[in-house]
């Protein structure tokens, strides 16, 4: 039975997302509404949890490293029994339309932090009778993920800037650090994803980009301790 201080006791949520920032928020959200957390980076993983477990939620970030997490909400949408609770997750608002379109019931834009936010979809998302029966008051706490997890995210960065050769790896760059950055409220670095972006869509030379996002990665690894 839930508890109007913890509201979504007895749930259990798959978080399908490659950055440890951003499903850190999530872990500690879910840990603040009594809800238990699996978590997968890529849909292969997702796919292998799925298999074995049947979550009440599930929440697909748009970008994953091995495919589309569109077309995963889309497999999860139509499978029977579905899942009670589909959400989408990105940095980038326009993803909402993809995530709905997909199946999902609610979409959650990056930084994911809002307590009240987190709850109030996916309560609003359960059937009626999964639902909390007594009144609750909206929390107003705002999570902040711990800085070990944004130094993972950073070294990963760091690690496939070194070795990035072709077309598949700059959009990959360009997406999740855009998403970690949106998600670390890092504007700076967030433009600088973008910017790479743009540039790698007009077939424009990426060697300034690159060593642009490379200098500001490697000074934020500096600032939380990784150098």
């Amino acid at each position: 039975m839930s508890m109007p201080g913890r509201p979504l006791t007895g749930l259990t949520v798959l978080v399908v997302e490659d950055s440890r920032f951003a499903s850190e928020a999530v872990r500690l959200l879910c840990l603040r509404s009594g809800a238990r957390i699996r978590r997968a980076d890529c849909l292969r993983s997702a796919a292998r949890h799925l298999q074995t477990y049947r979550p009440a939620v599930v929440i697909v970030d748009l970008g994953l490293p091995d495919g589309d997490g569109a077309e995963l909400i889309r497999q999860i949408a139509r499978t029977e029994p579905r899942v009670p609770v589909i959400l989408g997750m990105s940095g980038d608002p326009d993803k909402e339309s993809s995530a709905l379109d997909a199946g999902a019931d609610g979409f959650l834009g990056k930084p994911v932090e809002s307590l009240a936010m987190f709850q109030q979809l996916i309560l609003g998302a359960l059937p009626p009778e999964s639902q909390p029966s007594f009144p609750r008051a909206l929390p107003d706490d705002v999570i902040a993920p711990d800085t070990s997890a944004l130094r993972d995210d950073l070294a990963h960065v760091a690690e496939i800037l070194a070795t990035a050769e072709n077309t598949a790896a700059i959009d990959y760059i360009a997406r999740f650090l855009a998403g970690v950055a949106r998600s670390a409220h890092d504007a700076p670095l967030e433009d600088a994803a973008a910017a790479l972006a743009r540039d790698h869509e007009a077939g424009n030379a990426l060697a300034t980009d690159l060593a642009r996002i490379s200098g500001m990665v490697q000074d934020r690894l500096a600032a939380v301790g990784e150098i």
